[in-house]
């Protein structure tokens, strides 16, 4: 699958948020926004990358969050509730966007072999353009690898 890199335009997309509410890449032209993809809510990999989100939201300005996963709406809400997490996550239910970006691939766990989401990151600019892009990014570094983009 082919992958993102800086400079690209970033693949729009509209899905449903965890409050069944439909949000764009489009609704967050002229401000920076991370839209990270994470393979399942509530995990423990993927709670450590949300919460080091929420804890730095205070310290990106106007720039904003949103994550994405295959989870359904509902699920999502209940991560969102657990952890006051404060930002977006979006429902990829068909692993539509993720393939878009690059991150929908082939993963090897305990021997075995499926499809699922490869975690990355990517910052896109007010134009809709990527600015950072990180594939196989750990959940502690997404934090930071977005904080070290945005400082001046």
């Amino acid at each position: 699958m082919a992958q993102l890199a800086v400079g690209d335009p970033a693949p729009d997309f509209t899905l449903l948020d965890q409050h069944g509410r439909s949000t764009s890449l489009e609704d967050y032209r002229g401000r920076h926004v991370l839209v990270y993809f994470y393979p399942k809510a509530d995990t423990p990999g993927c709670t450590t990358q949300a919460c080091g989100l929420r804890d730095i939201l205070g310290d990106i300005g106007d720039s904003a969050v949103i994550g994405i996963s295959p989870d359904k709406p509902a699920k999502q809400a209940k991560f969102d509730d657990k952890y006051s997490l404060g930002f977006p996550l979006l429902a990829d239910e068909d692993h539509a966007v993720a393939e878009a970006y690059g991150v929908w691939g082939e993963k090897k766990n305990y021997g075995k072999t499926y499809m699922g989401i490869i975690r990355s990151a990517f910052l896109v600019d007010g134009a809709g353009r990527l600015a950072g892009v990180w594939y196989k990014i750990s959940p502690a570094d997404t934090p930071k690898k977005l904080l070290a983009a945005l400082a001046p």
